[in-house]
């Protein structure tokens, strides 16, 4: 668990699994989207999401599709499809008691970095920033250039194929952007100190990006009339 203190959820509408973690008074929400062949129990995910509890961020790590739906690779792959499901969380976060008007951010992994940039080019999802770890933004197609959040794109240095990807994304950004490469890490950033590298970074741009963001509307639905 995150902290020792995550909760499991369910996130409608087709009701898939996820993590929520609220520290007292949190300063802001992140939604962790994982990469293909993961879940919500990523112990990478984890280690994030528990060092950004401890810097006050509520967390929330969900699966994007169901079980059935994740023996498809052609799921796997459709970053339509995750961005729904990673929009219709962060809905479902605005309407979280403790979380309602907070504002939110994206962390996304592997192909669920493309997913949170797709996500976040909609009008209707509008997170205040975005973290990539390992991430194919390259998979977000037009979306990146509609991105207006401030998004990091966290690369190891010897993940060749993936930094050239991170490169040219960069550069199709239309905002705050910077990518920061992990020196002598790989893709699953294992090697010594990686990982919390990652989770610095990724804690210090959350930190810029989220505190004095703009808190949400609150968007309780109205009592009916009696």
């Amino acid at each position: 668990m995150v902290g020792g203190v995550a909760e499991e959820v369910r996130i409608p509408p087709v009701m898939v699994g996820g993590l929520l973690a609220v520290p007292a008074d949190a300063r802001a929400a992140v939604v962790f989207a994982h990469g293909s062949g993961s879940s919500r129990r990523s112990p990478r995910n984890q280690r994030v999401a528990a060092a950004l509890f401890e810097r006050g961020f509520a967390t929330l790590l969900l699966d994007l599709l169901t079980e059935r739906e994740g023996a498809s690779r052609a799921n796997v792959f459709d970053v339509d499809l995750l961005a729904d499901r990673l929009a219709a969380a962060a809905n479902w976060l605005a309407r979280e008691g403790r979380l309602r008007t907070k504002p939110f951010g994206f962390f996304g992994a592997s192909t669920g970095a493309a997913a949170a940039l797709v996500a976040a080019s909609r009008v209707d999802c509008a997170p205040s920033a975005i973290v990539s770890r390992g991430g194919r933004p390259d998979l977000a197609g037009v979306a990146l250039g509609r991105v207006r959040a401030p998004t990091l794109l966290i690369v190891g240095s010897r993940d060749l194929a993936v930094l050239d990807w991170n490169r040219d994304a960069l550069a199709r950004l239309d905002c705050t952007k910077e990518l920061v490469v992990v020196d002598g890490a790989t893709h699953l950033f294992e090697e010594p100190a990686a990982l919390e590298r990652v989770c610095d970074v990724a804690g210090d741009w959350f930190e810029r990006h989220l505190d004095g963001a703009e808190e949400r509307p609150d968007v309780r639905r109205p009592q009916r009339r009696r």
